[in-house]
């Protein structure tokens, strides 16, 4: 059973950082792309970021210049940086990745990210 388990949200000032990560487990054939997710109060989920095995990323315009996604292929692992957070940016973020030659796409369970003086 292929596993995603997400860390690293909280409570932080406008301005701050967070970093997130990401960690697959479980038999998996390889992952394609691997990104994030977001979901604000009675809004639509946007997607943030993500990132191919290669390494090519891509991002919301919002969070560009400001957050920078990563992955470590050799342990399935994907982490986002957020810089200079702003209270627009507060939300569950969720962490996917999708399953080389198959249509699997895996969630994680979310993690709550809060910017609030």
């Amino acid at each position: 059973q292929v596993q995603l388990v997400e860390s690293g949200g909280g409570l932080v000032q406008p301005g701050g950082s967070l970093r997130l990560s990401c960690e697959v487990s479980g038999k998996i054939l390889g992952i394609n792309l691997m990104g994030w997710y977001r979901q604000a109060p009675e809004k639509q989920r946007e997607l943030v970021a993500n990132i191919q095995s290669g390494g090519t990323s891509t991002y919301l315009n919002s969070v560009m210049g400001r957050f920078t996604i990563s992955r470590d292929n050799a342990k399935n692992r994907v982490a986002l940086q957020m810089n200079d957070l702003k209270p627009e940016d507060t939300a569950v973020y969720y962490c996917y990745a999708d399953e080389w030659y198959t249509d699997n796409q895996y969630w994680g369970q979310g993690t709550q990210v809060t910017v609030s003086s």
